[in-house]
Parts: C-alpha cells; structure tokens; sequence
C-alpha cells in the first residue's frame, strides 16, 4: 500500500515539476535564456538545443544575446528561431544573433495569463486522473481480498489529501506566475 503512495506522490511532484519549467519558459518582457529550451536546431542532421550550440546571454533586460561556438550555425539558428513560436524575429549581424524581447501590452499580459491557468488546469486534471488510477488500485487490491474495506476506505482519503496538496501546489504555482506577468 505505501508503495502506491509513494509512486503517485513522486508523479505527482513530476507534473508540477513540468508545470514549473513551462512557467520559466513564458515569455513575460524580459530576456530569459529558458526561453530557447524547446528550440531545436537541425546540427548535422540531429535535433540540437541551442544552448548546446552557443552561450546564450543577457545583455539589457529586454535583450538575449545568442554566440554560436561554430559560426558556420548561425543560420540554422536564426531560421530554428524564426519557425518556433516564440514570435521574436531575430537579428543577424554575422557573428552573434541577438533577440529584443518587445514590451508586453495589456492585452498580451491577459492572452498569457489565460495560458498560465490553463496550464495550472491542465496539470490538475492529470493530477486527478493519477488519483483515480491509485483508488482503483486500491479497489483492486480488495477485490483480490489483499485489504479490508476499512483499508480502502483509509488509502482513498490518503489518496486524496495526497491529491489536495499536489493540486494546491499546481495552484499556487499558477497564481504566483500569473500576478507576476500582470505586474510587469
């Protein structure tokens, strides 16, 4: 039984850890190198991230400065950029790319705020979905006569107060990004 509490705690923390890395990926009007982690550049012919291919730094605020350690990529850089969706065109000057991150307008501060929640939500409906899968373990187990009724009844509350701090967990992780992209 512990052994069904553990592995869906350590799910569980696996959802919200990814919640966390897809906020630090949001792009909220300052330059953060996090923001080219899903950008793949095509490096003789395998899928390369770019910070596998260049330092990548921030020079003002609003400003990412990407150096190739191969000067050759730096095309395929600038055109892996330009086909993701981070809506940035690049600037090209030869030896370095540089990204200027615009300043965020009221509307495009809403539009990603609407995204952070549906994030949050996103990763509590797996949340839950891991919850019904551990009850029905559980339920399982009675039906192999393994535990008793009093058992089950015990490991599903467990299972959901387990559940409940996971999904206030992915709440409040929701909320602090949220009101920081509205106070920028």
């Amino acid at each position: 039984m512990k052994e069904i509490f553990s592995k869906l705690e350590e799910s569980m923390q696996k959802s919200i850890g990814v919640l966390s890395k897809e906020y630090i990926s949001i792009r909220a009007g300052r330059a953060n190198p996090s923001v080219l982690d899903k950008i793949m550049v095509d490096y003789y012919g395998a899928p390369t991230p770019i910070n596998q291919l260049a330092a990548i730094s921030v020079s003002e605020a609003r400003t990412l400065v990407i150096q190739p350690w191969d000067v050759s990529i730096l095309k395929e850089i600038e055109k892996a950029i330009q086909t993701s969706d981070l809506g940035i065109n690049p600037q090209n000057d030869g030896k370095i790319i540089r990204l200027i991150f615009p300043a965020l307008t009221e509307d495009r501060r809403r539009e990603i705020v609407k995204d952070i929640a549906k994030m949050g939500e996103d990763t509590k409906v797996s949340i839950r979905t891991m919850r019904r899968d551990a009850i029905d373990k559980v339920k399982k187990m009675k039906k192999d006569s393994e535990i008793t009724e009093d058992d089950v009844k015990q490991a599903e509350k467990q299972i959901q107060d387990i559940t409940d701090k996971f999904c206030k967990s992915a709440d409040d992780l929701s909320n602090e990004k949220q009101r920081e992209i509205m106070a920028i």
